[in-house]
């Protein structure tokens, strides 16, 4: 065999692997273009058969009240102390829940969150309990005593549950009137928190 037949083996093996480069090459857009189509048709269907959230709900209703308060000066056994005083603000929320899920949910606790111009005001929402004591302490105030909201509340599925809470701000109305946002958060056990934003009127009495 002479050399000049070993070069023509050599250029046709070169040719050869040139050709194998260029077949590689036409698999791994192929490969990319397949994985893209593949990520897009994933995204699609968990975007389409998104499940609704657990809980959904609404608030009907937010009254707020003023109070400037004074101590009397005298402690419980009518000995004299130093006299204080102090504004607050009563938050009344009227709250709608719906139990969207196949099973029961535990609602724990409730925030009222104000955004004022030093930031975020948070107060969690009273107890039954005291939010009847709220009426009993202030005889005179001047938003309608509903039913509370139990804030150990059990929703089974497909229920809903309805009733007012109380939140407390120590702000003066000045400073609760330059609020820029308000929003409520609800707790549940095991499942995620829900943010309701009232689309009603905040009213003052």
């Amino acid at each position: 065999m002479s050399l000049l037949q070993q070069d023509d083996t050599e250029l046709d093996d070169a040719a050869r692997g040139e050709s194998f480069t260029k077949g590689t090459s036409h698999v791994i857009v192929a490969s990319v273009v397949a994985t893209i189509l593949v990520s897009l048709a994933i995204a699609a269907y968990i975007i389409t058969g998104e499940k609704p959230p657990v809980v959904a709900g609404d608030i009907l209703s937010v009254t707020a009240h003023a109070m400037h308060t004074e101590t009397s000066g005298l402690d419980a056994n009518g000995a004299p102390m130093p006299q204080e005083s102090f504004d607050q603000v009563y938050v009344f929320t009227h709250v709608r829940l719906r139990n969207q899920s196949p099973g029961p949910v535990f609602l724990l606790s409730m925030l009222t969150n104000a955004t004022l111009p030093d930031g975020i005001h948070s107060s969690y929402a009273a107890s039954a309990t005291d939010y009847n004591r709220v009426f009993l302490a202030y005889p005179d105030m001047p938003v309608p005593h509903e039913k509370a909201l139990p804030l150990d509340t059990t929703i089974e599925p497909g229920q809903t549950v309805e009733g007012t809470v109380v939140s407390a701000f120590k702000l003066s109305k000045q400073d609760w009137d330059a609020r820029k946002d308000l929003n409520f958060t609800f707790a549940f056990r095991y499942q995620p928190s829900v943010v309701l934003t009232p689309h009603v009127p905040v009213l003052d009495r």
